[in-house]
């Protein structure tokens, strides 16, 4: 089987409704999953990245959900899976996949995002702030005025992306015999892989095997499980 996704097309929506009638009529077309499918599989990925030891530090845990459900918060989140038995196959349902989606405001800018009155990614924090620390050195209050030269700067950083030439693929094949999983993935980090998925699926570590072949560039985020797909 070959599994394809239908990604939003905006940033921040409602998802009023999902209709993959069309694309079941296909020939070929095993299954169309969406996020109301899932059941208790639906759930927020495992914390990859601890927060450091830091007095007072806001850290909030939130990780990406294999499928959007109810709302939308990022372009090119995953909406519905579509299996079947070729490619070709997958690509043409992925167009009959009828998605309703009701646009709401959109924030790009990080200050703007931290204002009053501001559109929340995650409504039940009530924040936009994702992670918030202050790390000192020394006191700053002592030798303020003892100090020759005071200066300040304003540092904005541009969003950087990893772009390997080779993108994202996994292969996956189970043994209904030896009851183990055997995986393909361009992955810098195997064995994080193989627990990740143990884990979700709910089997042993030694149940499951990932292959590593020599990947077309990785750059850090082929490290670790950042993409729900």
């Amino acid at each position: 089987m070959h599994a394809a996704f239908v990604w939003s097309r905006y940033a921040h929506a409602h998802i009023e409704g999902i209709d993959s009638s069309a694309a079941l009529e296909l020939d070929g077309i095993v299954a169309i999953y969406t996020a109301e499918d899932l059941s208790d599989y639906w759930k927020p990925g495992p914390l990859l990245d601890s927060p450091p030891p830091i007095k007072d530090i806001v850290f909030n845990e939130l990780t990406q959900v294999p499928l959007a459900k109810d709302k939308i918060r990022f372009v090119g989140e995953p909406v519905a899976l579509v299996l079947a038995e070729s490619r070709y196959i997958t690509d043409d349902a992925i167009d009959r996949v009828w998605v309703d989606y009701d646009p709401i405001p959109v924030v790009v800018d990080l200050e703007l995002a931290l204002e009053d009155g501001t559109a929340f990614v995650h409504e039940d924090l009530g924040s936009n702030v994702a992670a918030h620390v202050i790390q000192k050195k020394g006191n700053y209050d002592e030798i303020r005025d003892k100090a020759d030269l005071i200066f300040s700067r304003r540092f904005l950083y541009d969003r950087g992306a990893a772009a390997a030439m080779e993108n994202r693929g996994v292969v996956a094949e189970w043994n209904s015999l030896t009851q183990r999983l055997t995986v393909w993935a361009t992955t810098q980090a195997p064995a994080t892989i193989r627990n990740g998925l143990a884990g979700m699926l709910g089997i042993s570590e030694n149940q499951v095997r990932v292959i590593a072949p020599f990947i077309g560039g990785g750059f850090g985020p082929k490290i670790i499980m950042y993409y729900q797909e």
